[in-house]
């Protein structure tokens, strides 16, 4: 090392690059540990040798990366993924209008057939290839700096690139396409119909994204004509209005007897009105009366007549 320092091309570049405003060294935190005592990093130490040598080519470009070399990195763990990307807020402003068309369906439902523009979709492809660019770490390529499109395409995956735009279209448009069915809209009931897949394949710099969605809606109620309950007429089929009259009063005794505590009577026989509350058993006996059988299913208890 001491042939590569007393080289007098070495002192002369440096000088040079001092006169310039160029130093490479600190003045007074950094201290070589070589022999030669011209190289301590102070300003009055910079003096030329008295017994100058020369040395190589090869030597001198080792002594000028020594100079320009920076300090290495510590080893440290791989970089993890980077956060998904950020693909667009509710209500967004939008560079065009959406078109809208709505088909009612059957079991209320609505259908809404959605057309994104392809402004629309230029400016959501656009917003992801910039968050990507944020967020990729492009080997080569500062993180945040500009990286071409094609690169970055590469890097991330096209497949990806087009997954995060469809989200980023569905994610703007769906709050101004829902917007004329929200009064009607049941809550957690937006169902994309067409696949996923297919919305991928679309070109969103020239082409416009199609797709349908079906909205559960509360059940409309009309009268028709306007206030037709009020005309609403029931009909009850009866013979006369005597028999109306007594089925009524018949029932209404039959509802104060179930509410009400029976009293047994035993000095009289039954009357109209009275309660009878029965025990019904069957027995089969054969025909000389040598045996008998009871029959479980004819068995009754507690069963009460109203009279």
């Amino acid at each position: 090392m001491e042939l590569c320092l007393n080289s007098t091309r070495v002192l002369s570049w440096t000088h040079h690059h001092q006169q310039q405003g160029h130093r490479f060294l600190c003045k007074t935190s950094i201290s070589l540990s070589f022999r030669t005592p011209f190289l301590q990093s102070n300003e009055n130490s910079w003096k030329k040798p008295s017994n100058p040598q020369k040395i190589p080519s090869f030597s001198r470009q080792v002594q000028r990366s020594a100079f320009l070399r920076r300090r290495p990195r510590e080893a440290s763990a791989p970089p993890p993924p980077p956060p998904p990307v950020d693909v667009g807020l509710e209500k967004d402003g939008l560079p065009a209008d959406i078109s809208v068309t709505e088909t009612p369906e059957p079991n209320s439902r609505v259908r809404l057939h959605i057309e994104a523009p392809p402004a629309v979709c230029d400016d959501c492809y656009k917003r992801v290839m910039n968050e990507f660019m944020k967020q990729a770490k492009v080997p080569g390529f500062r993180p945040g700096k500009a990286v071409p499109e094609s690169i970055l395409i590469s890097h991330v995956g096209k497949q990806n690139v087009q997954k995060a735009t469809v989200e980023s279209i569905l994610k703007r448009t769906l709050p101004h396409a829902l917007s004329k069915v929200t009064e009607r809209a049941l809550r957690d009931s937006v169902h994309i119909v067409t696949k996923f897949s297919d919305m991928e394949k679309t070109n969103f710099s020239f082409n416009s994204l199609r797709y349908d969605v079906i909205v559960d809606v509360a059940p409309e109620v009309k009268w028709i004509p306007e206030n037709g309950y009020k005309n609403l007429k029931i009909v009850v089929e009866i013979d006369t209005e005597i028999d109306a009259q007594r089925a009524s009063e018949r029932e209404l005794r039959q509802r104060h007897k179930s509410l009400g505590l029976l009293q047994i009577v035993t000095d009289r026989g039954l009357q109209i009105g009275d309660v009878a509350v029965l025990d019904i058993s069957a027995t089969n006996i054969e025909k000389d009366e040598s045996s008998a059988q009871n029959i479980p299913v004819a068995e009754s208890k507690g069963l009460s007549i109203f009279g």
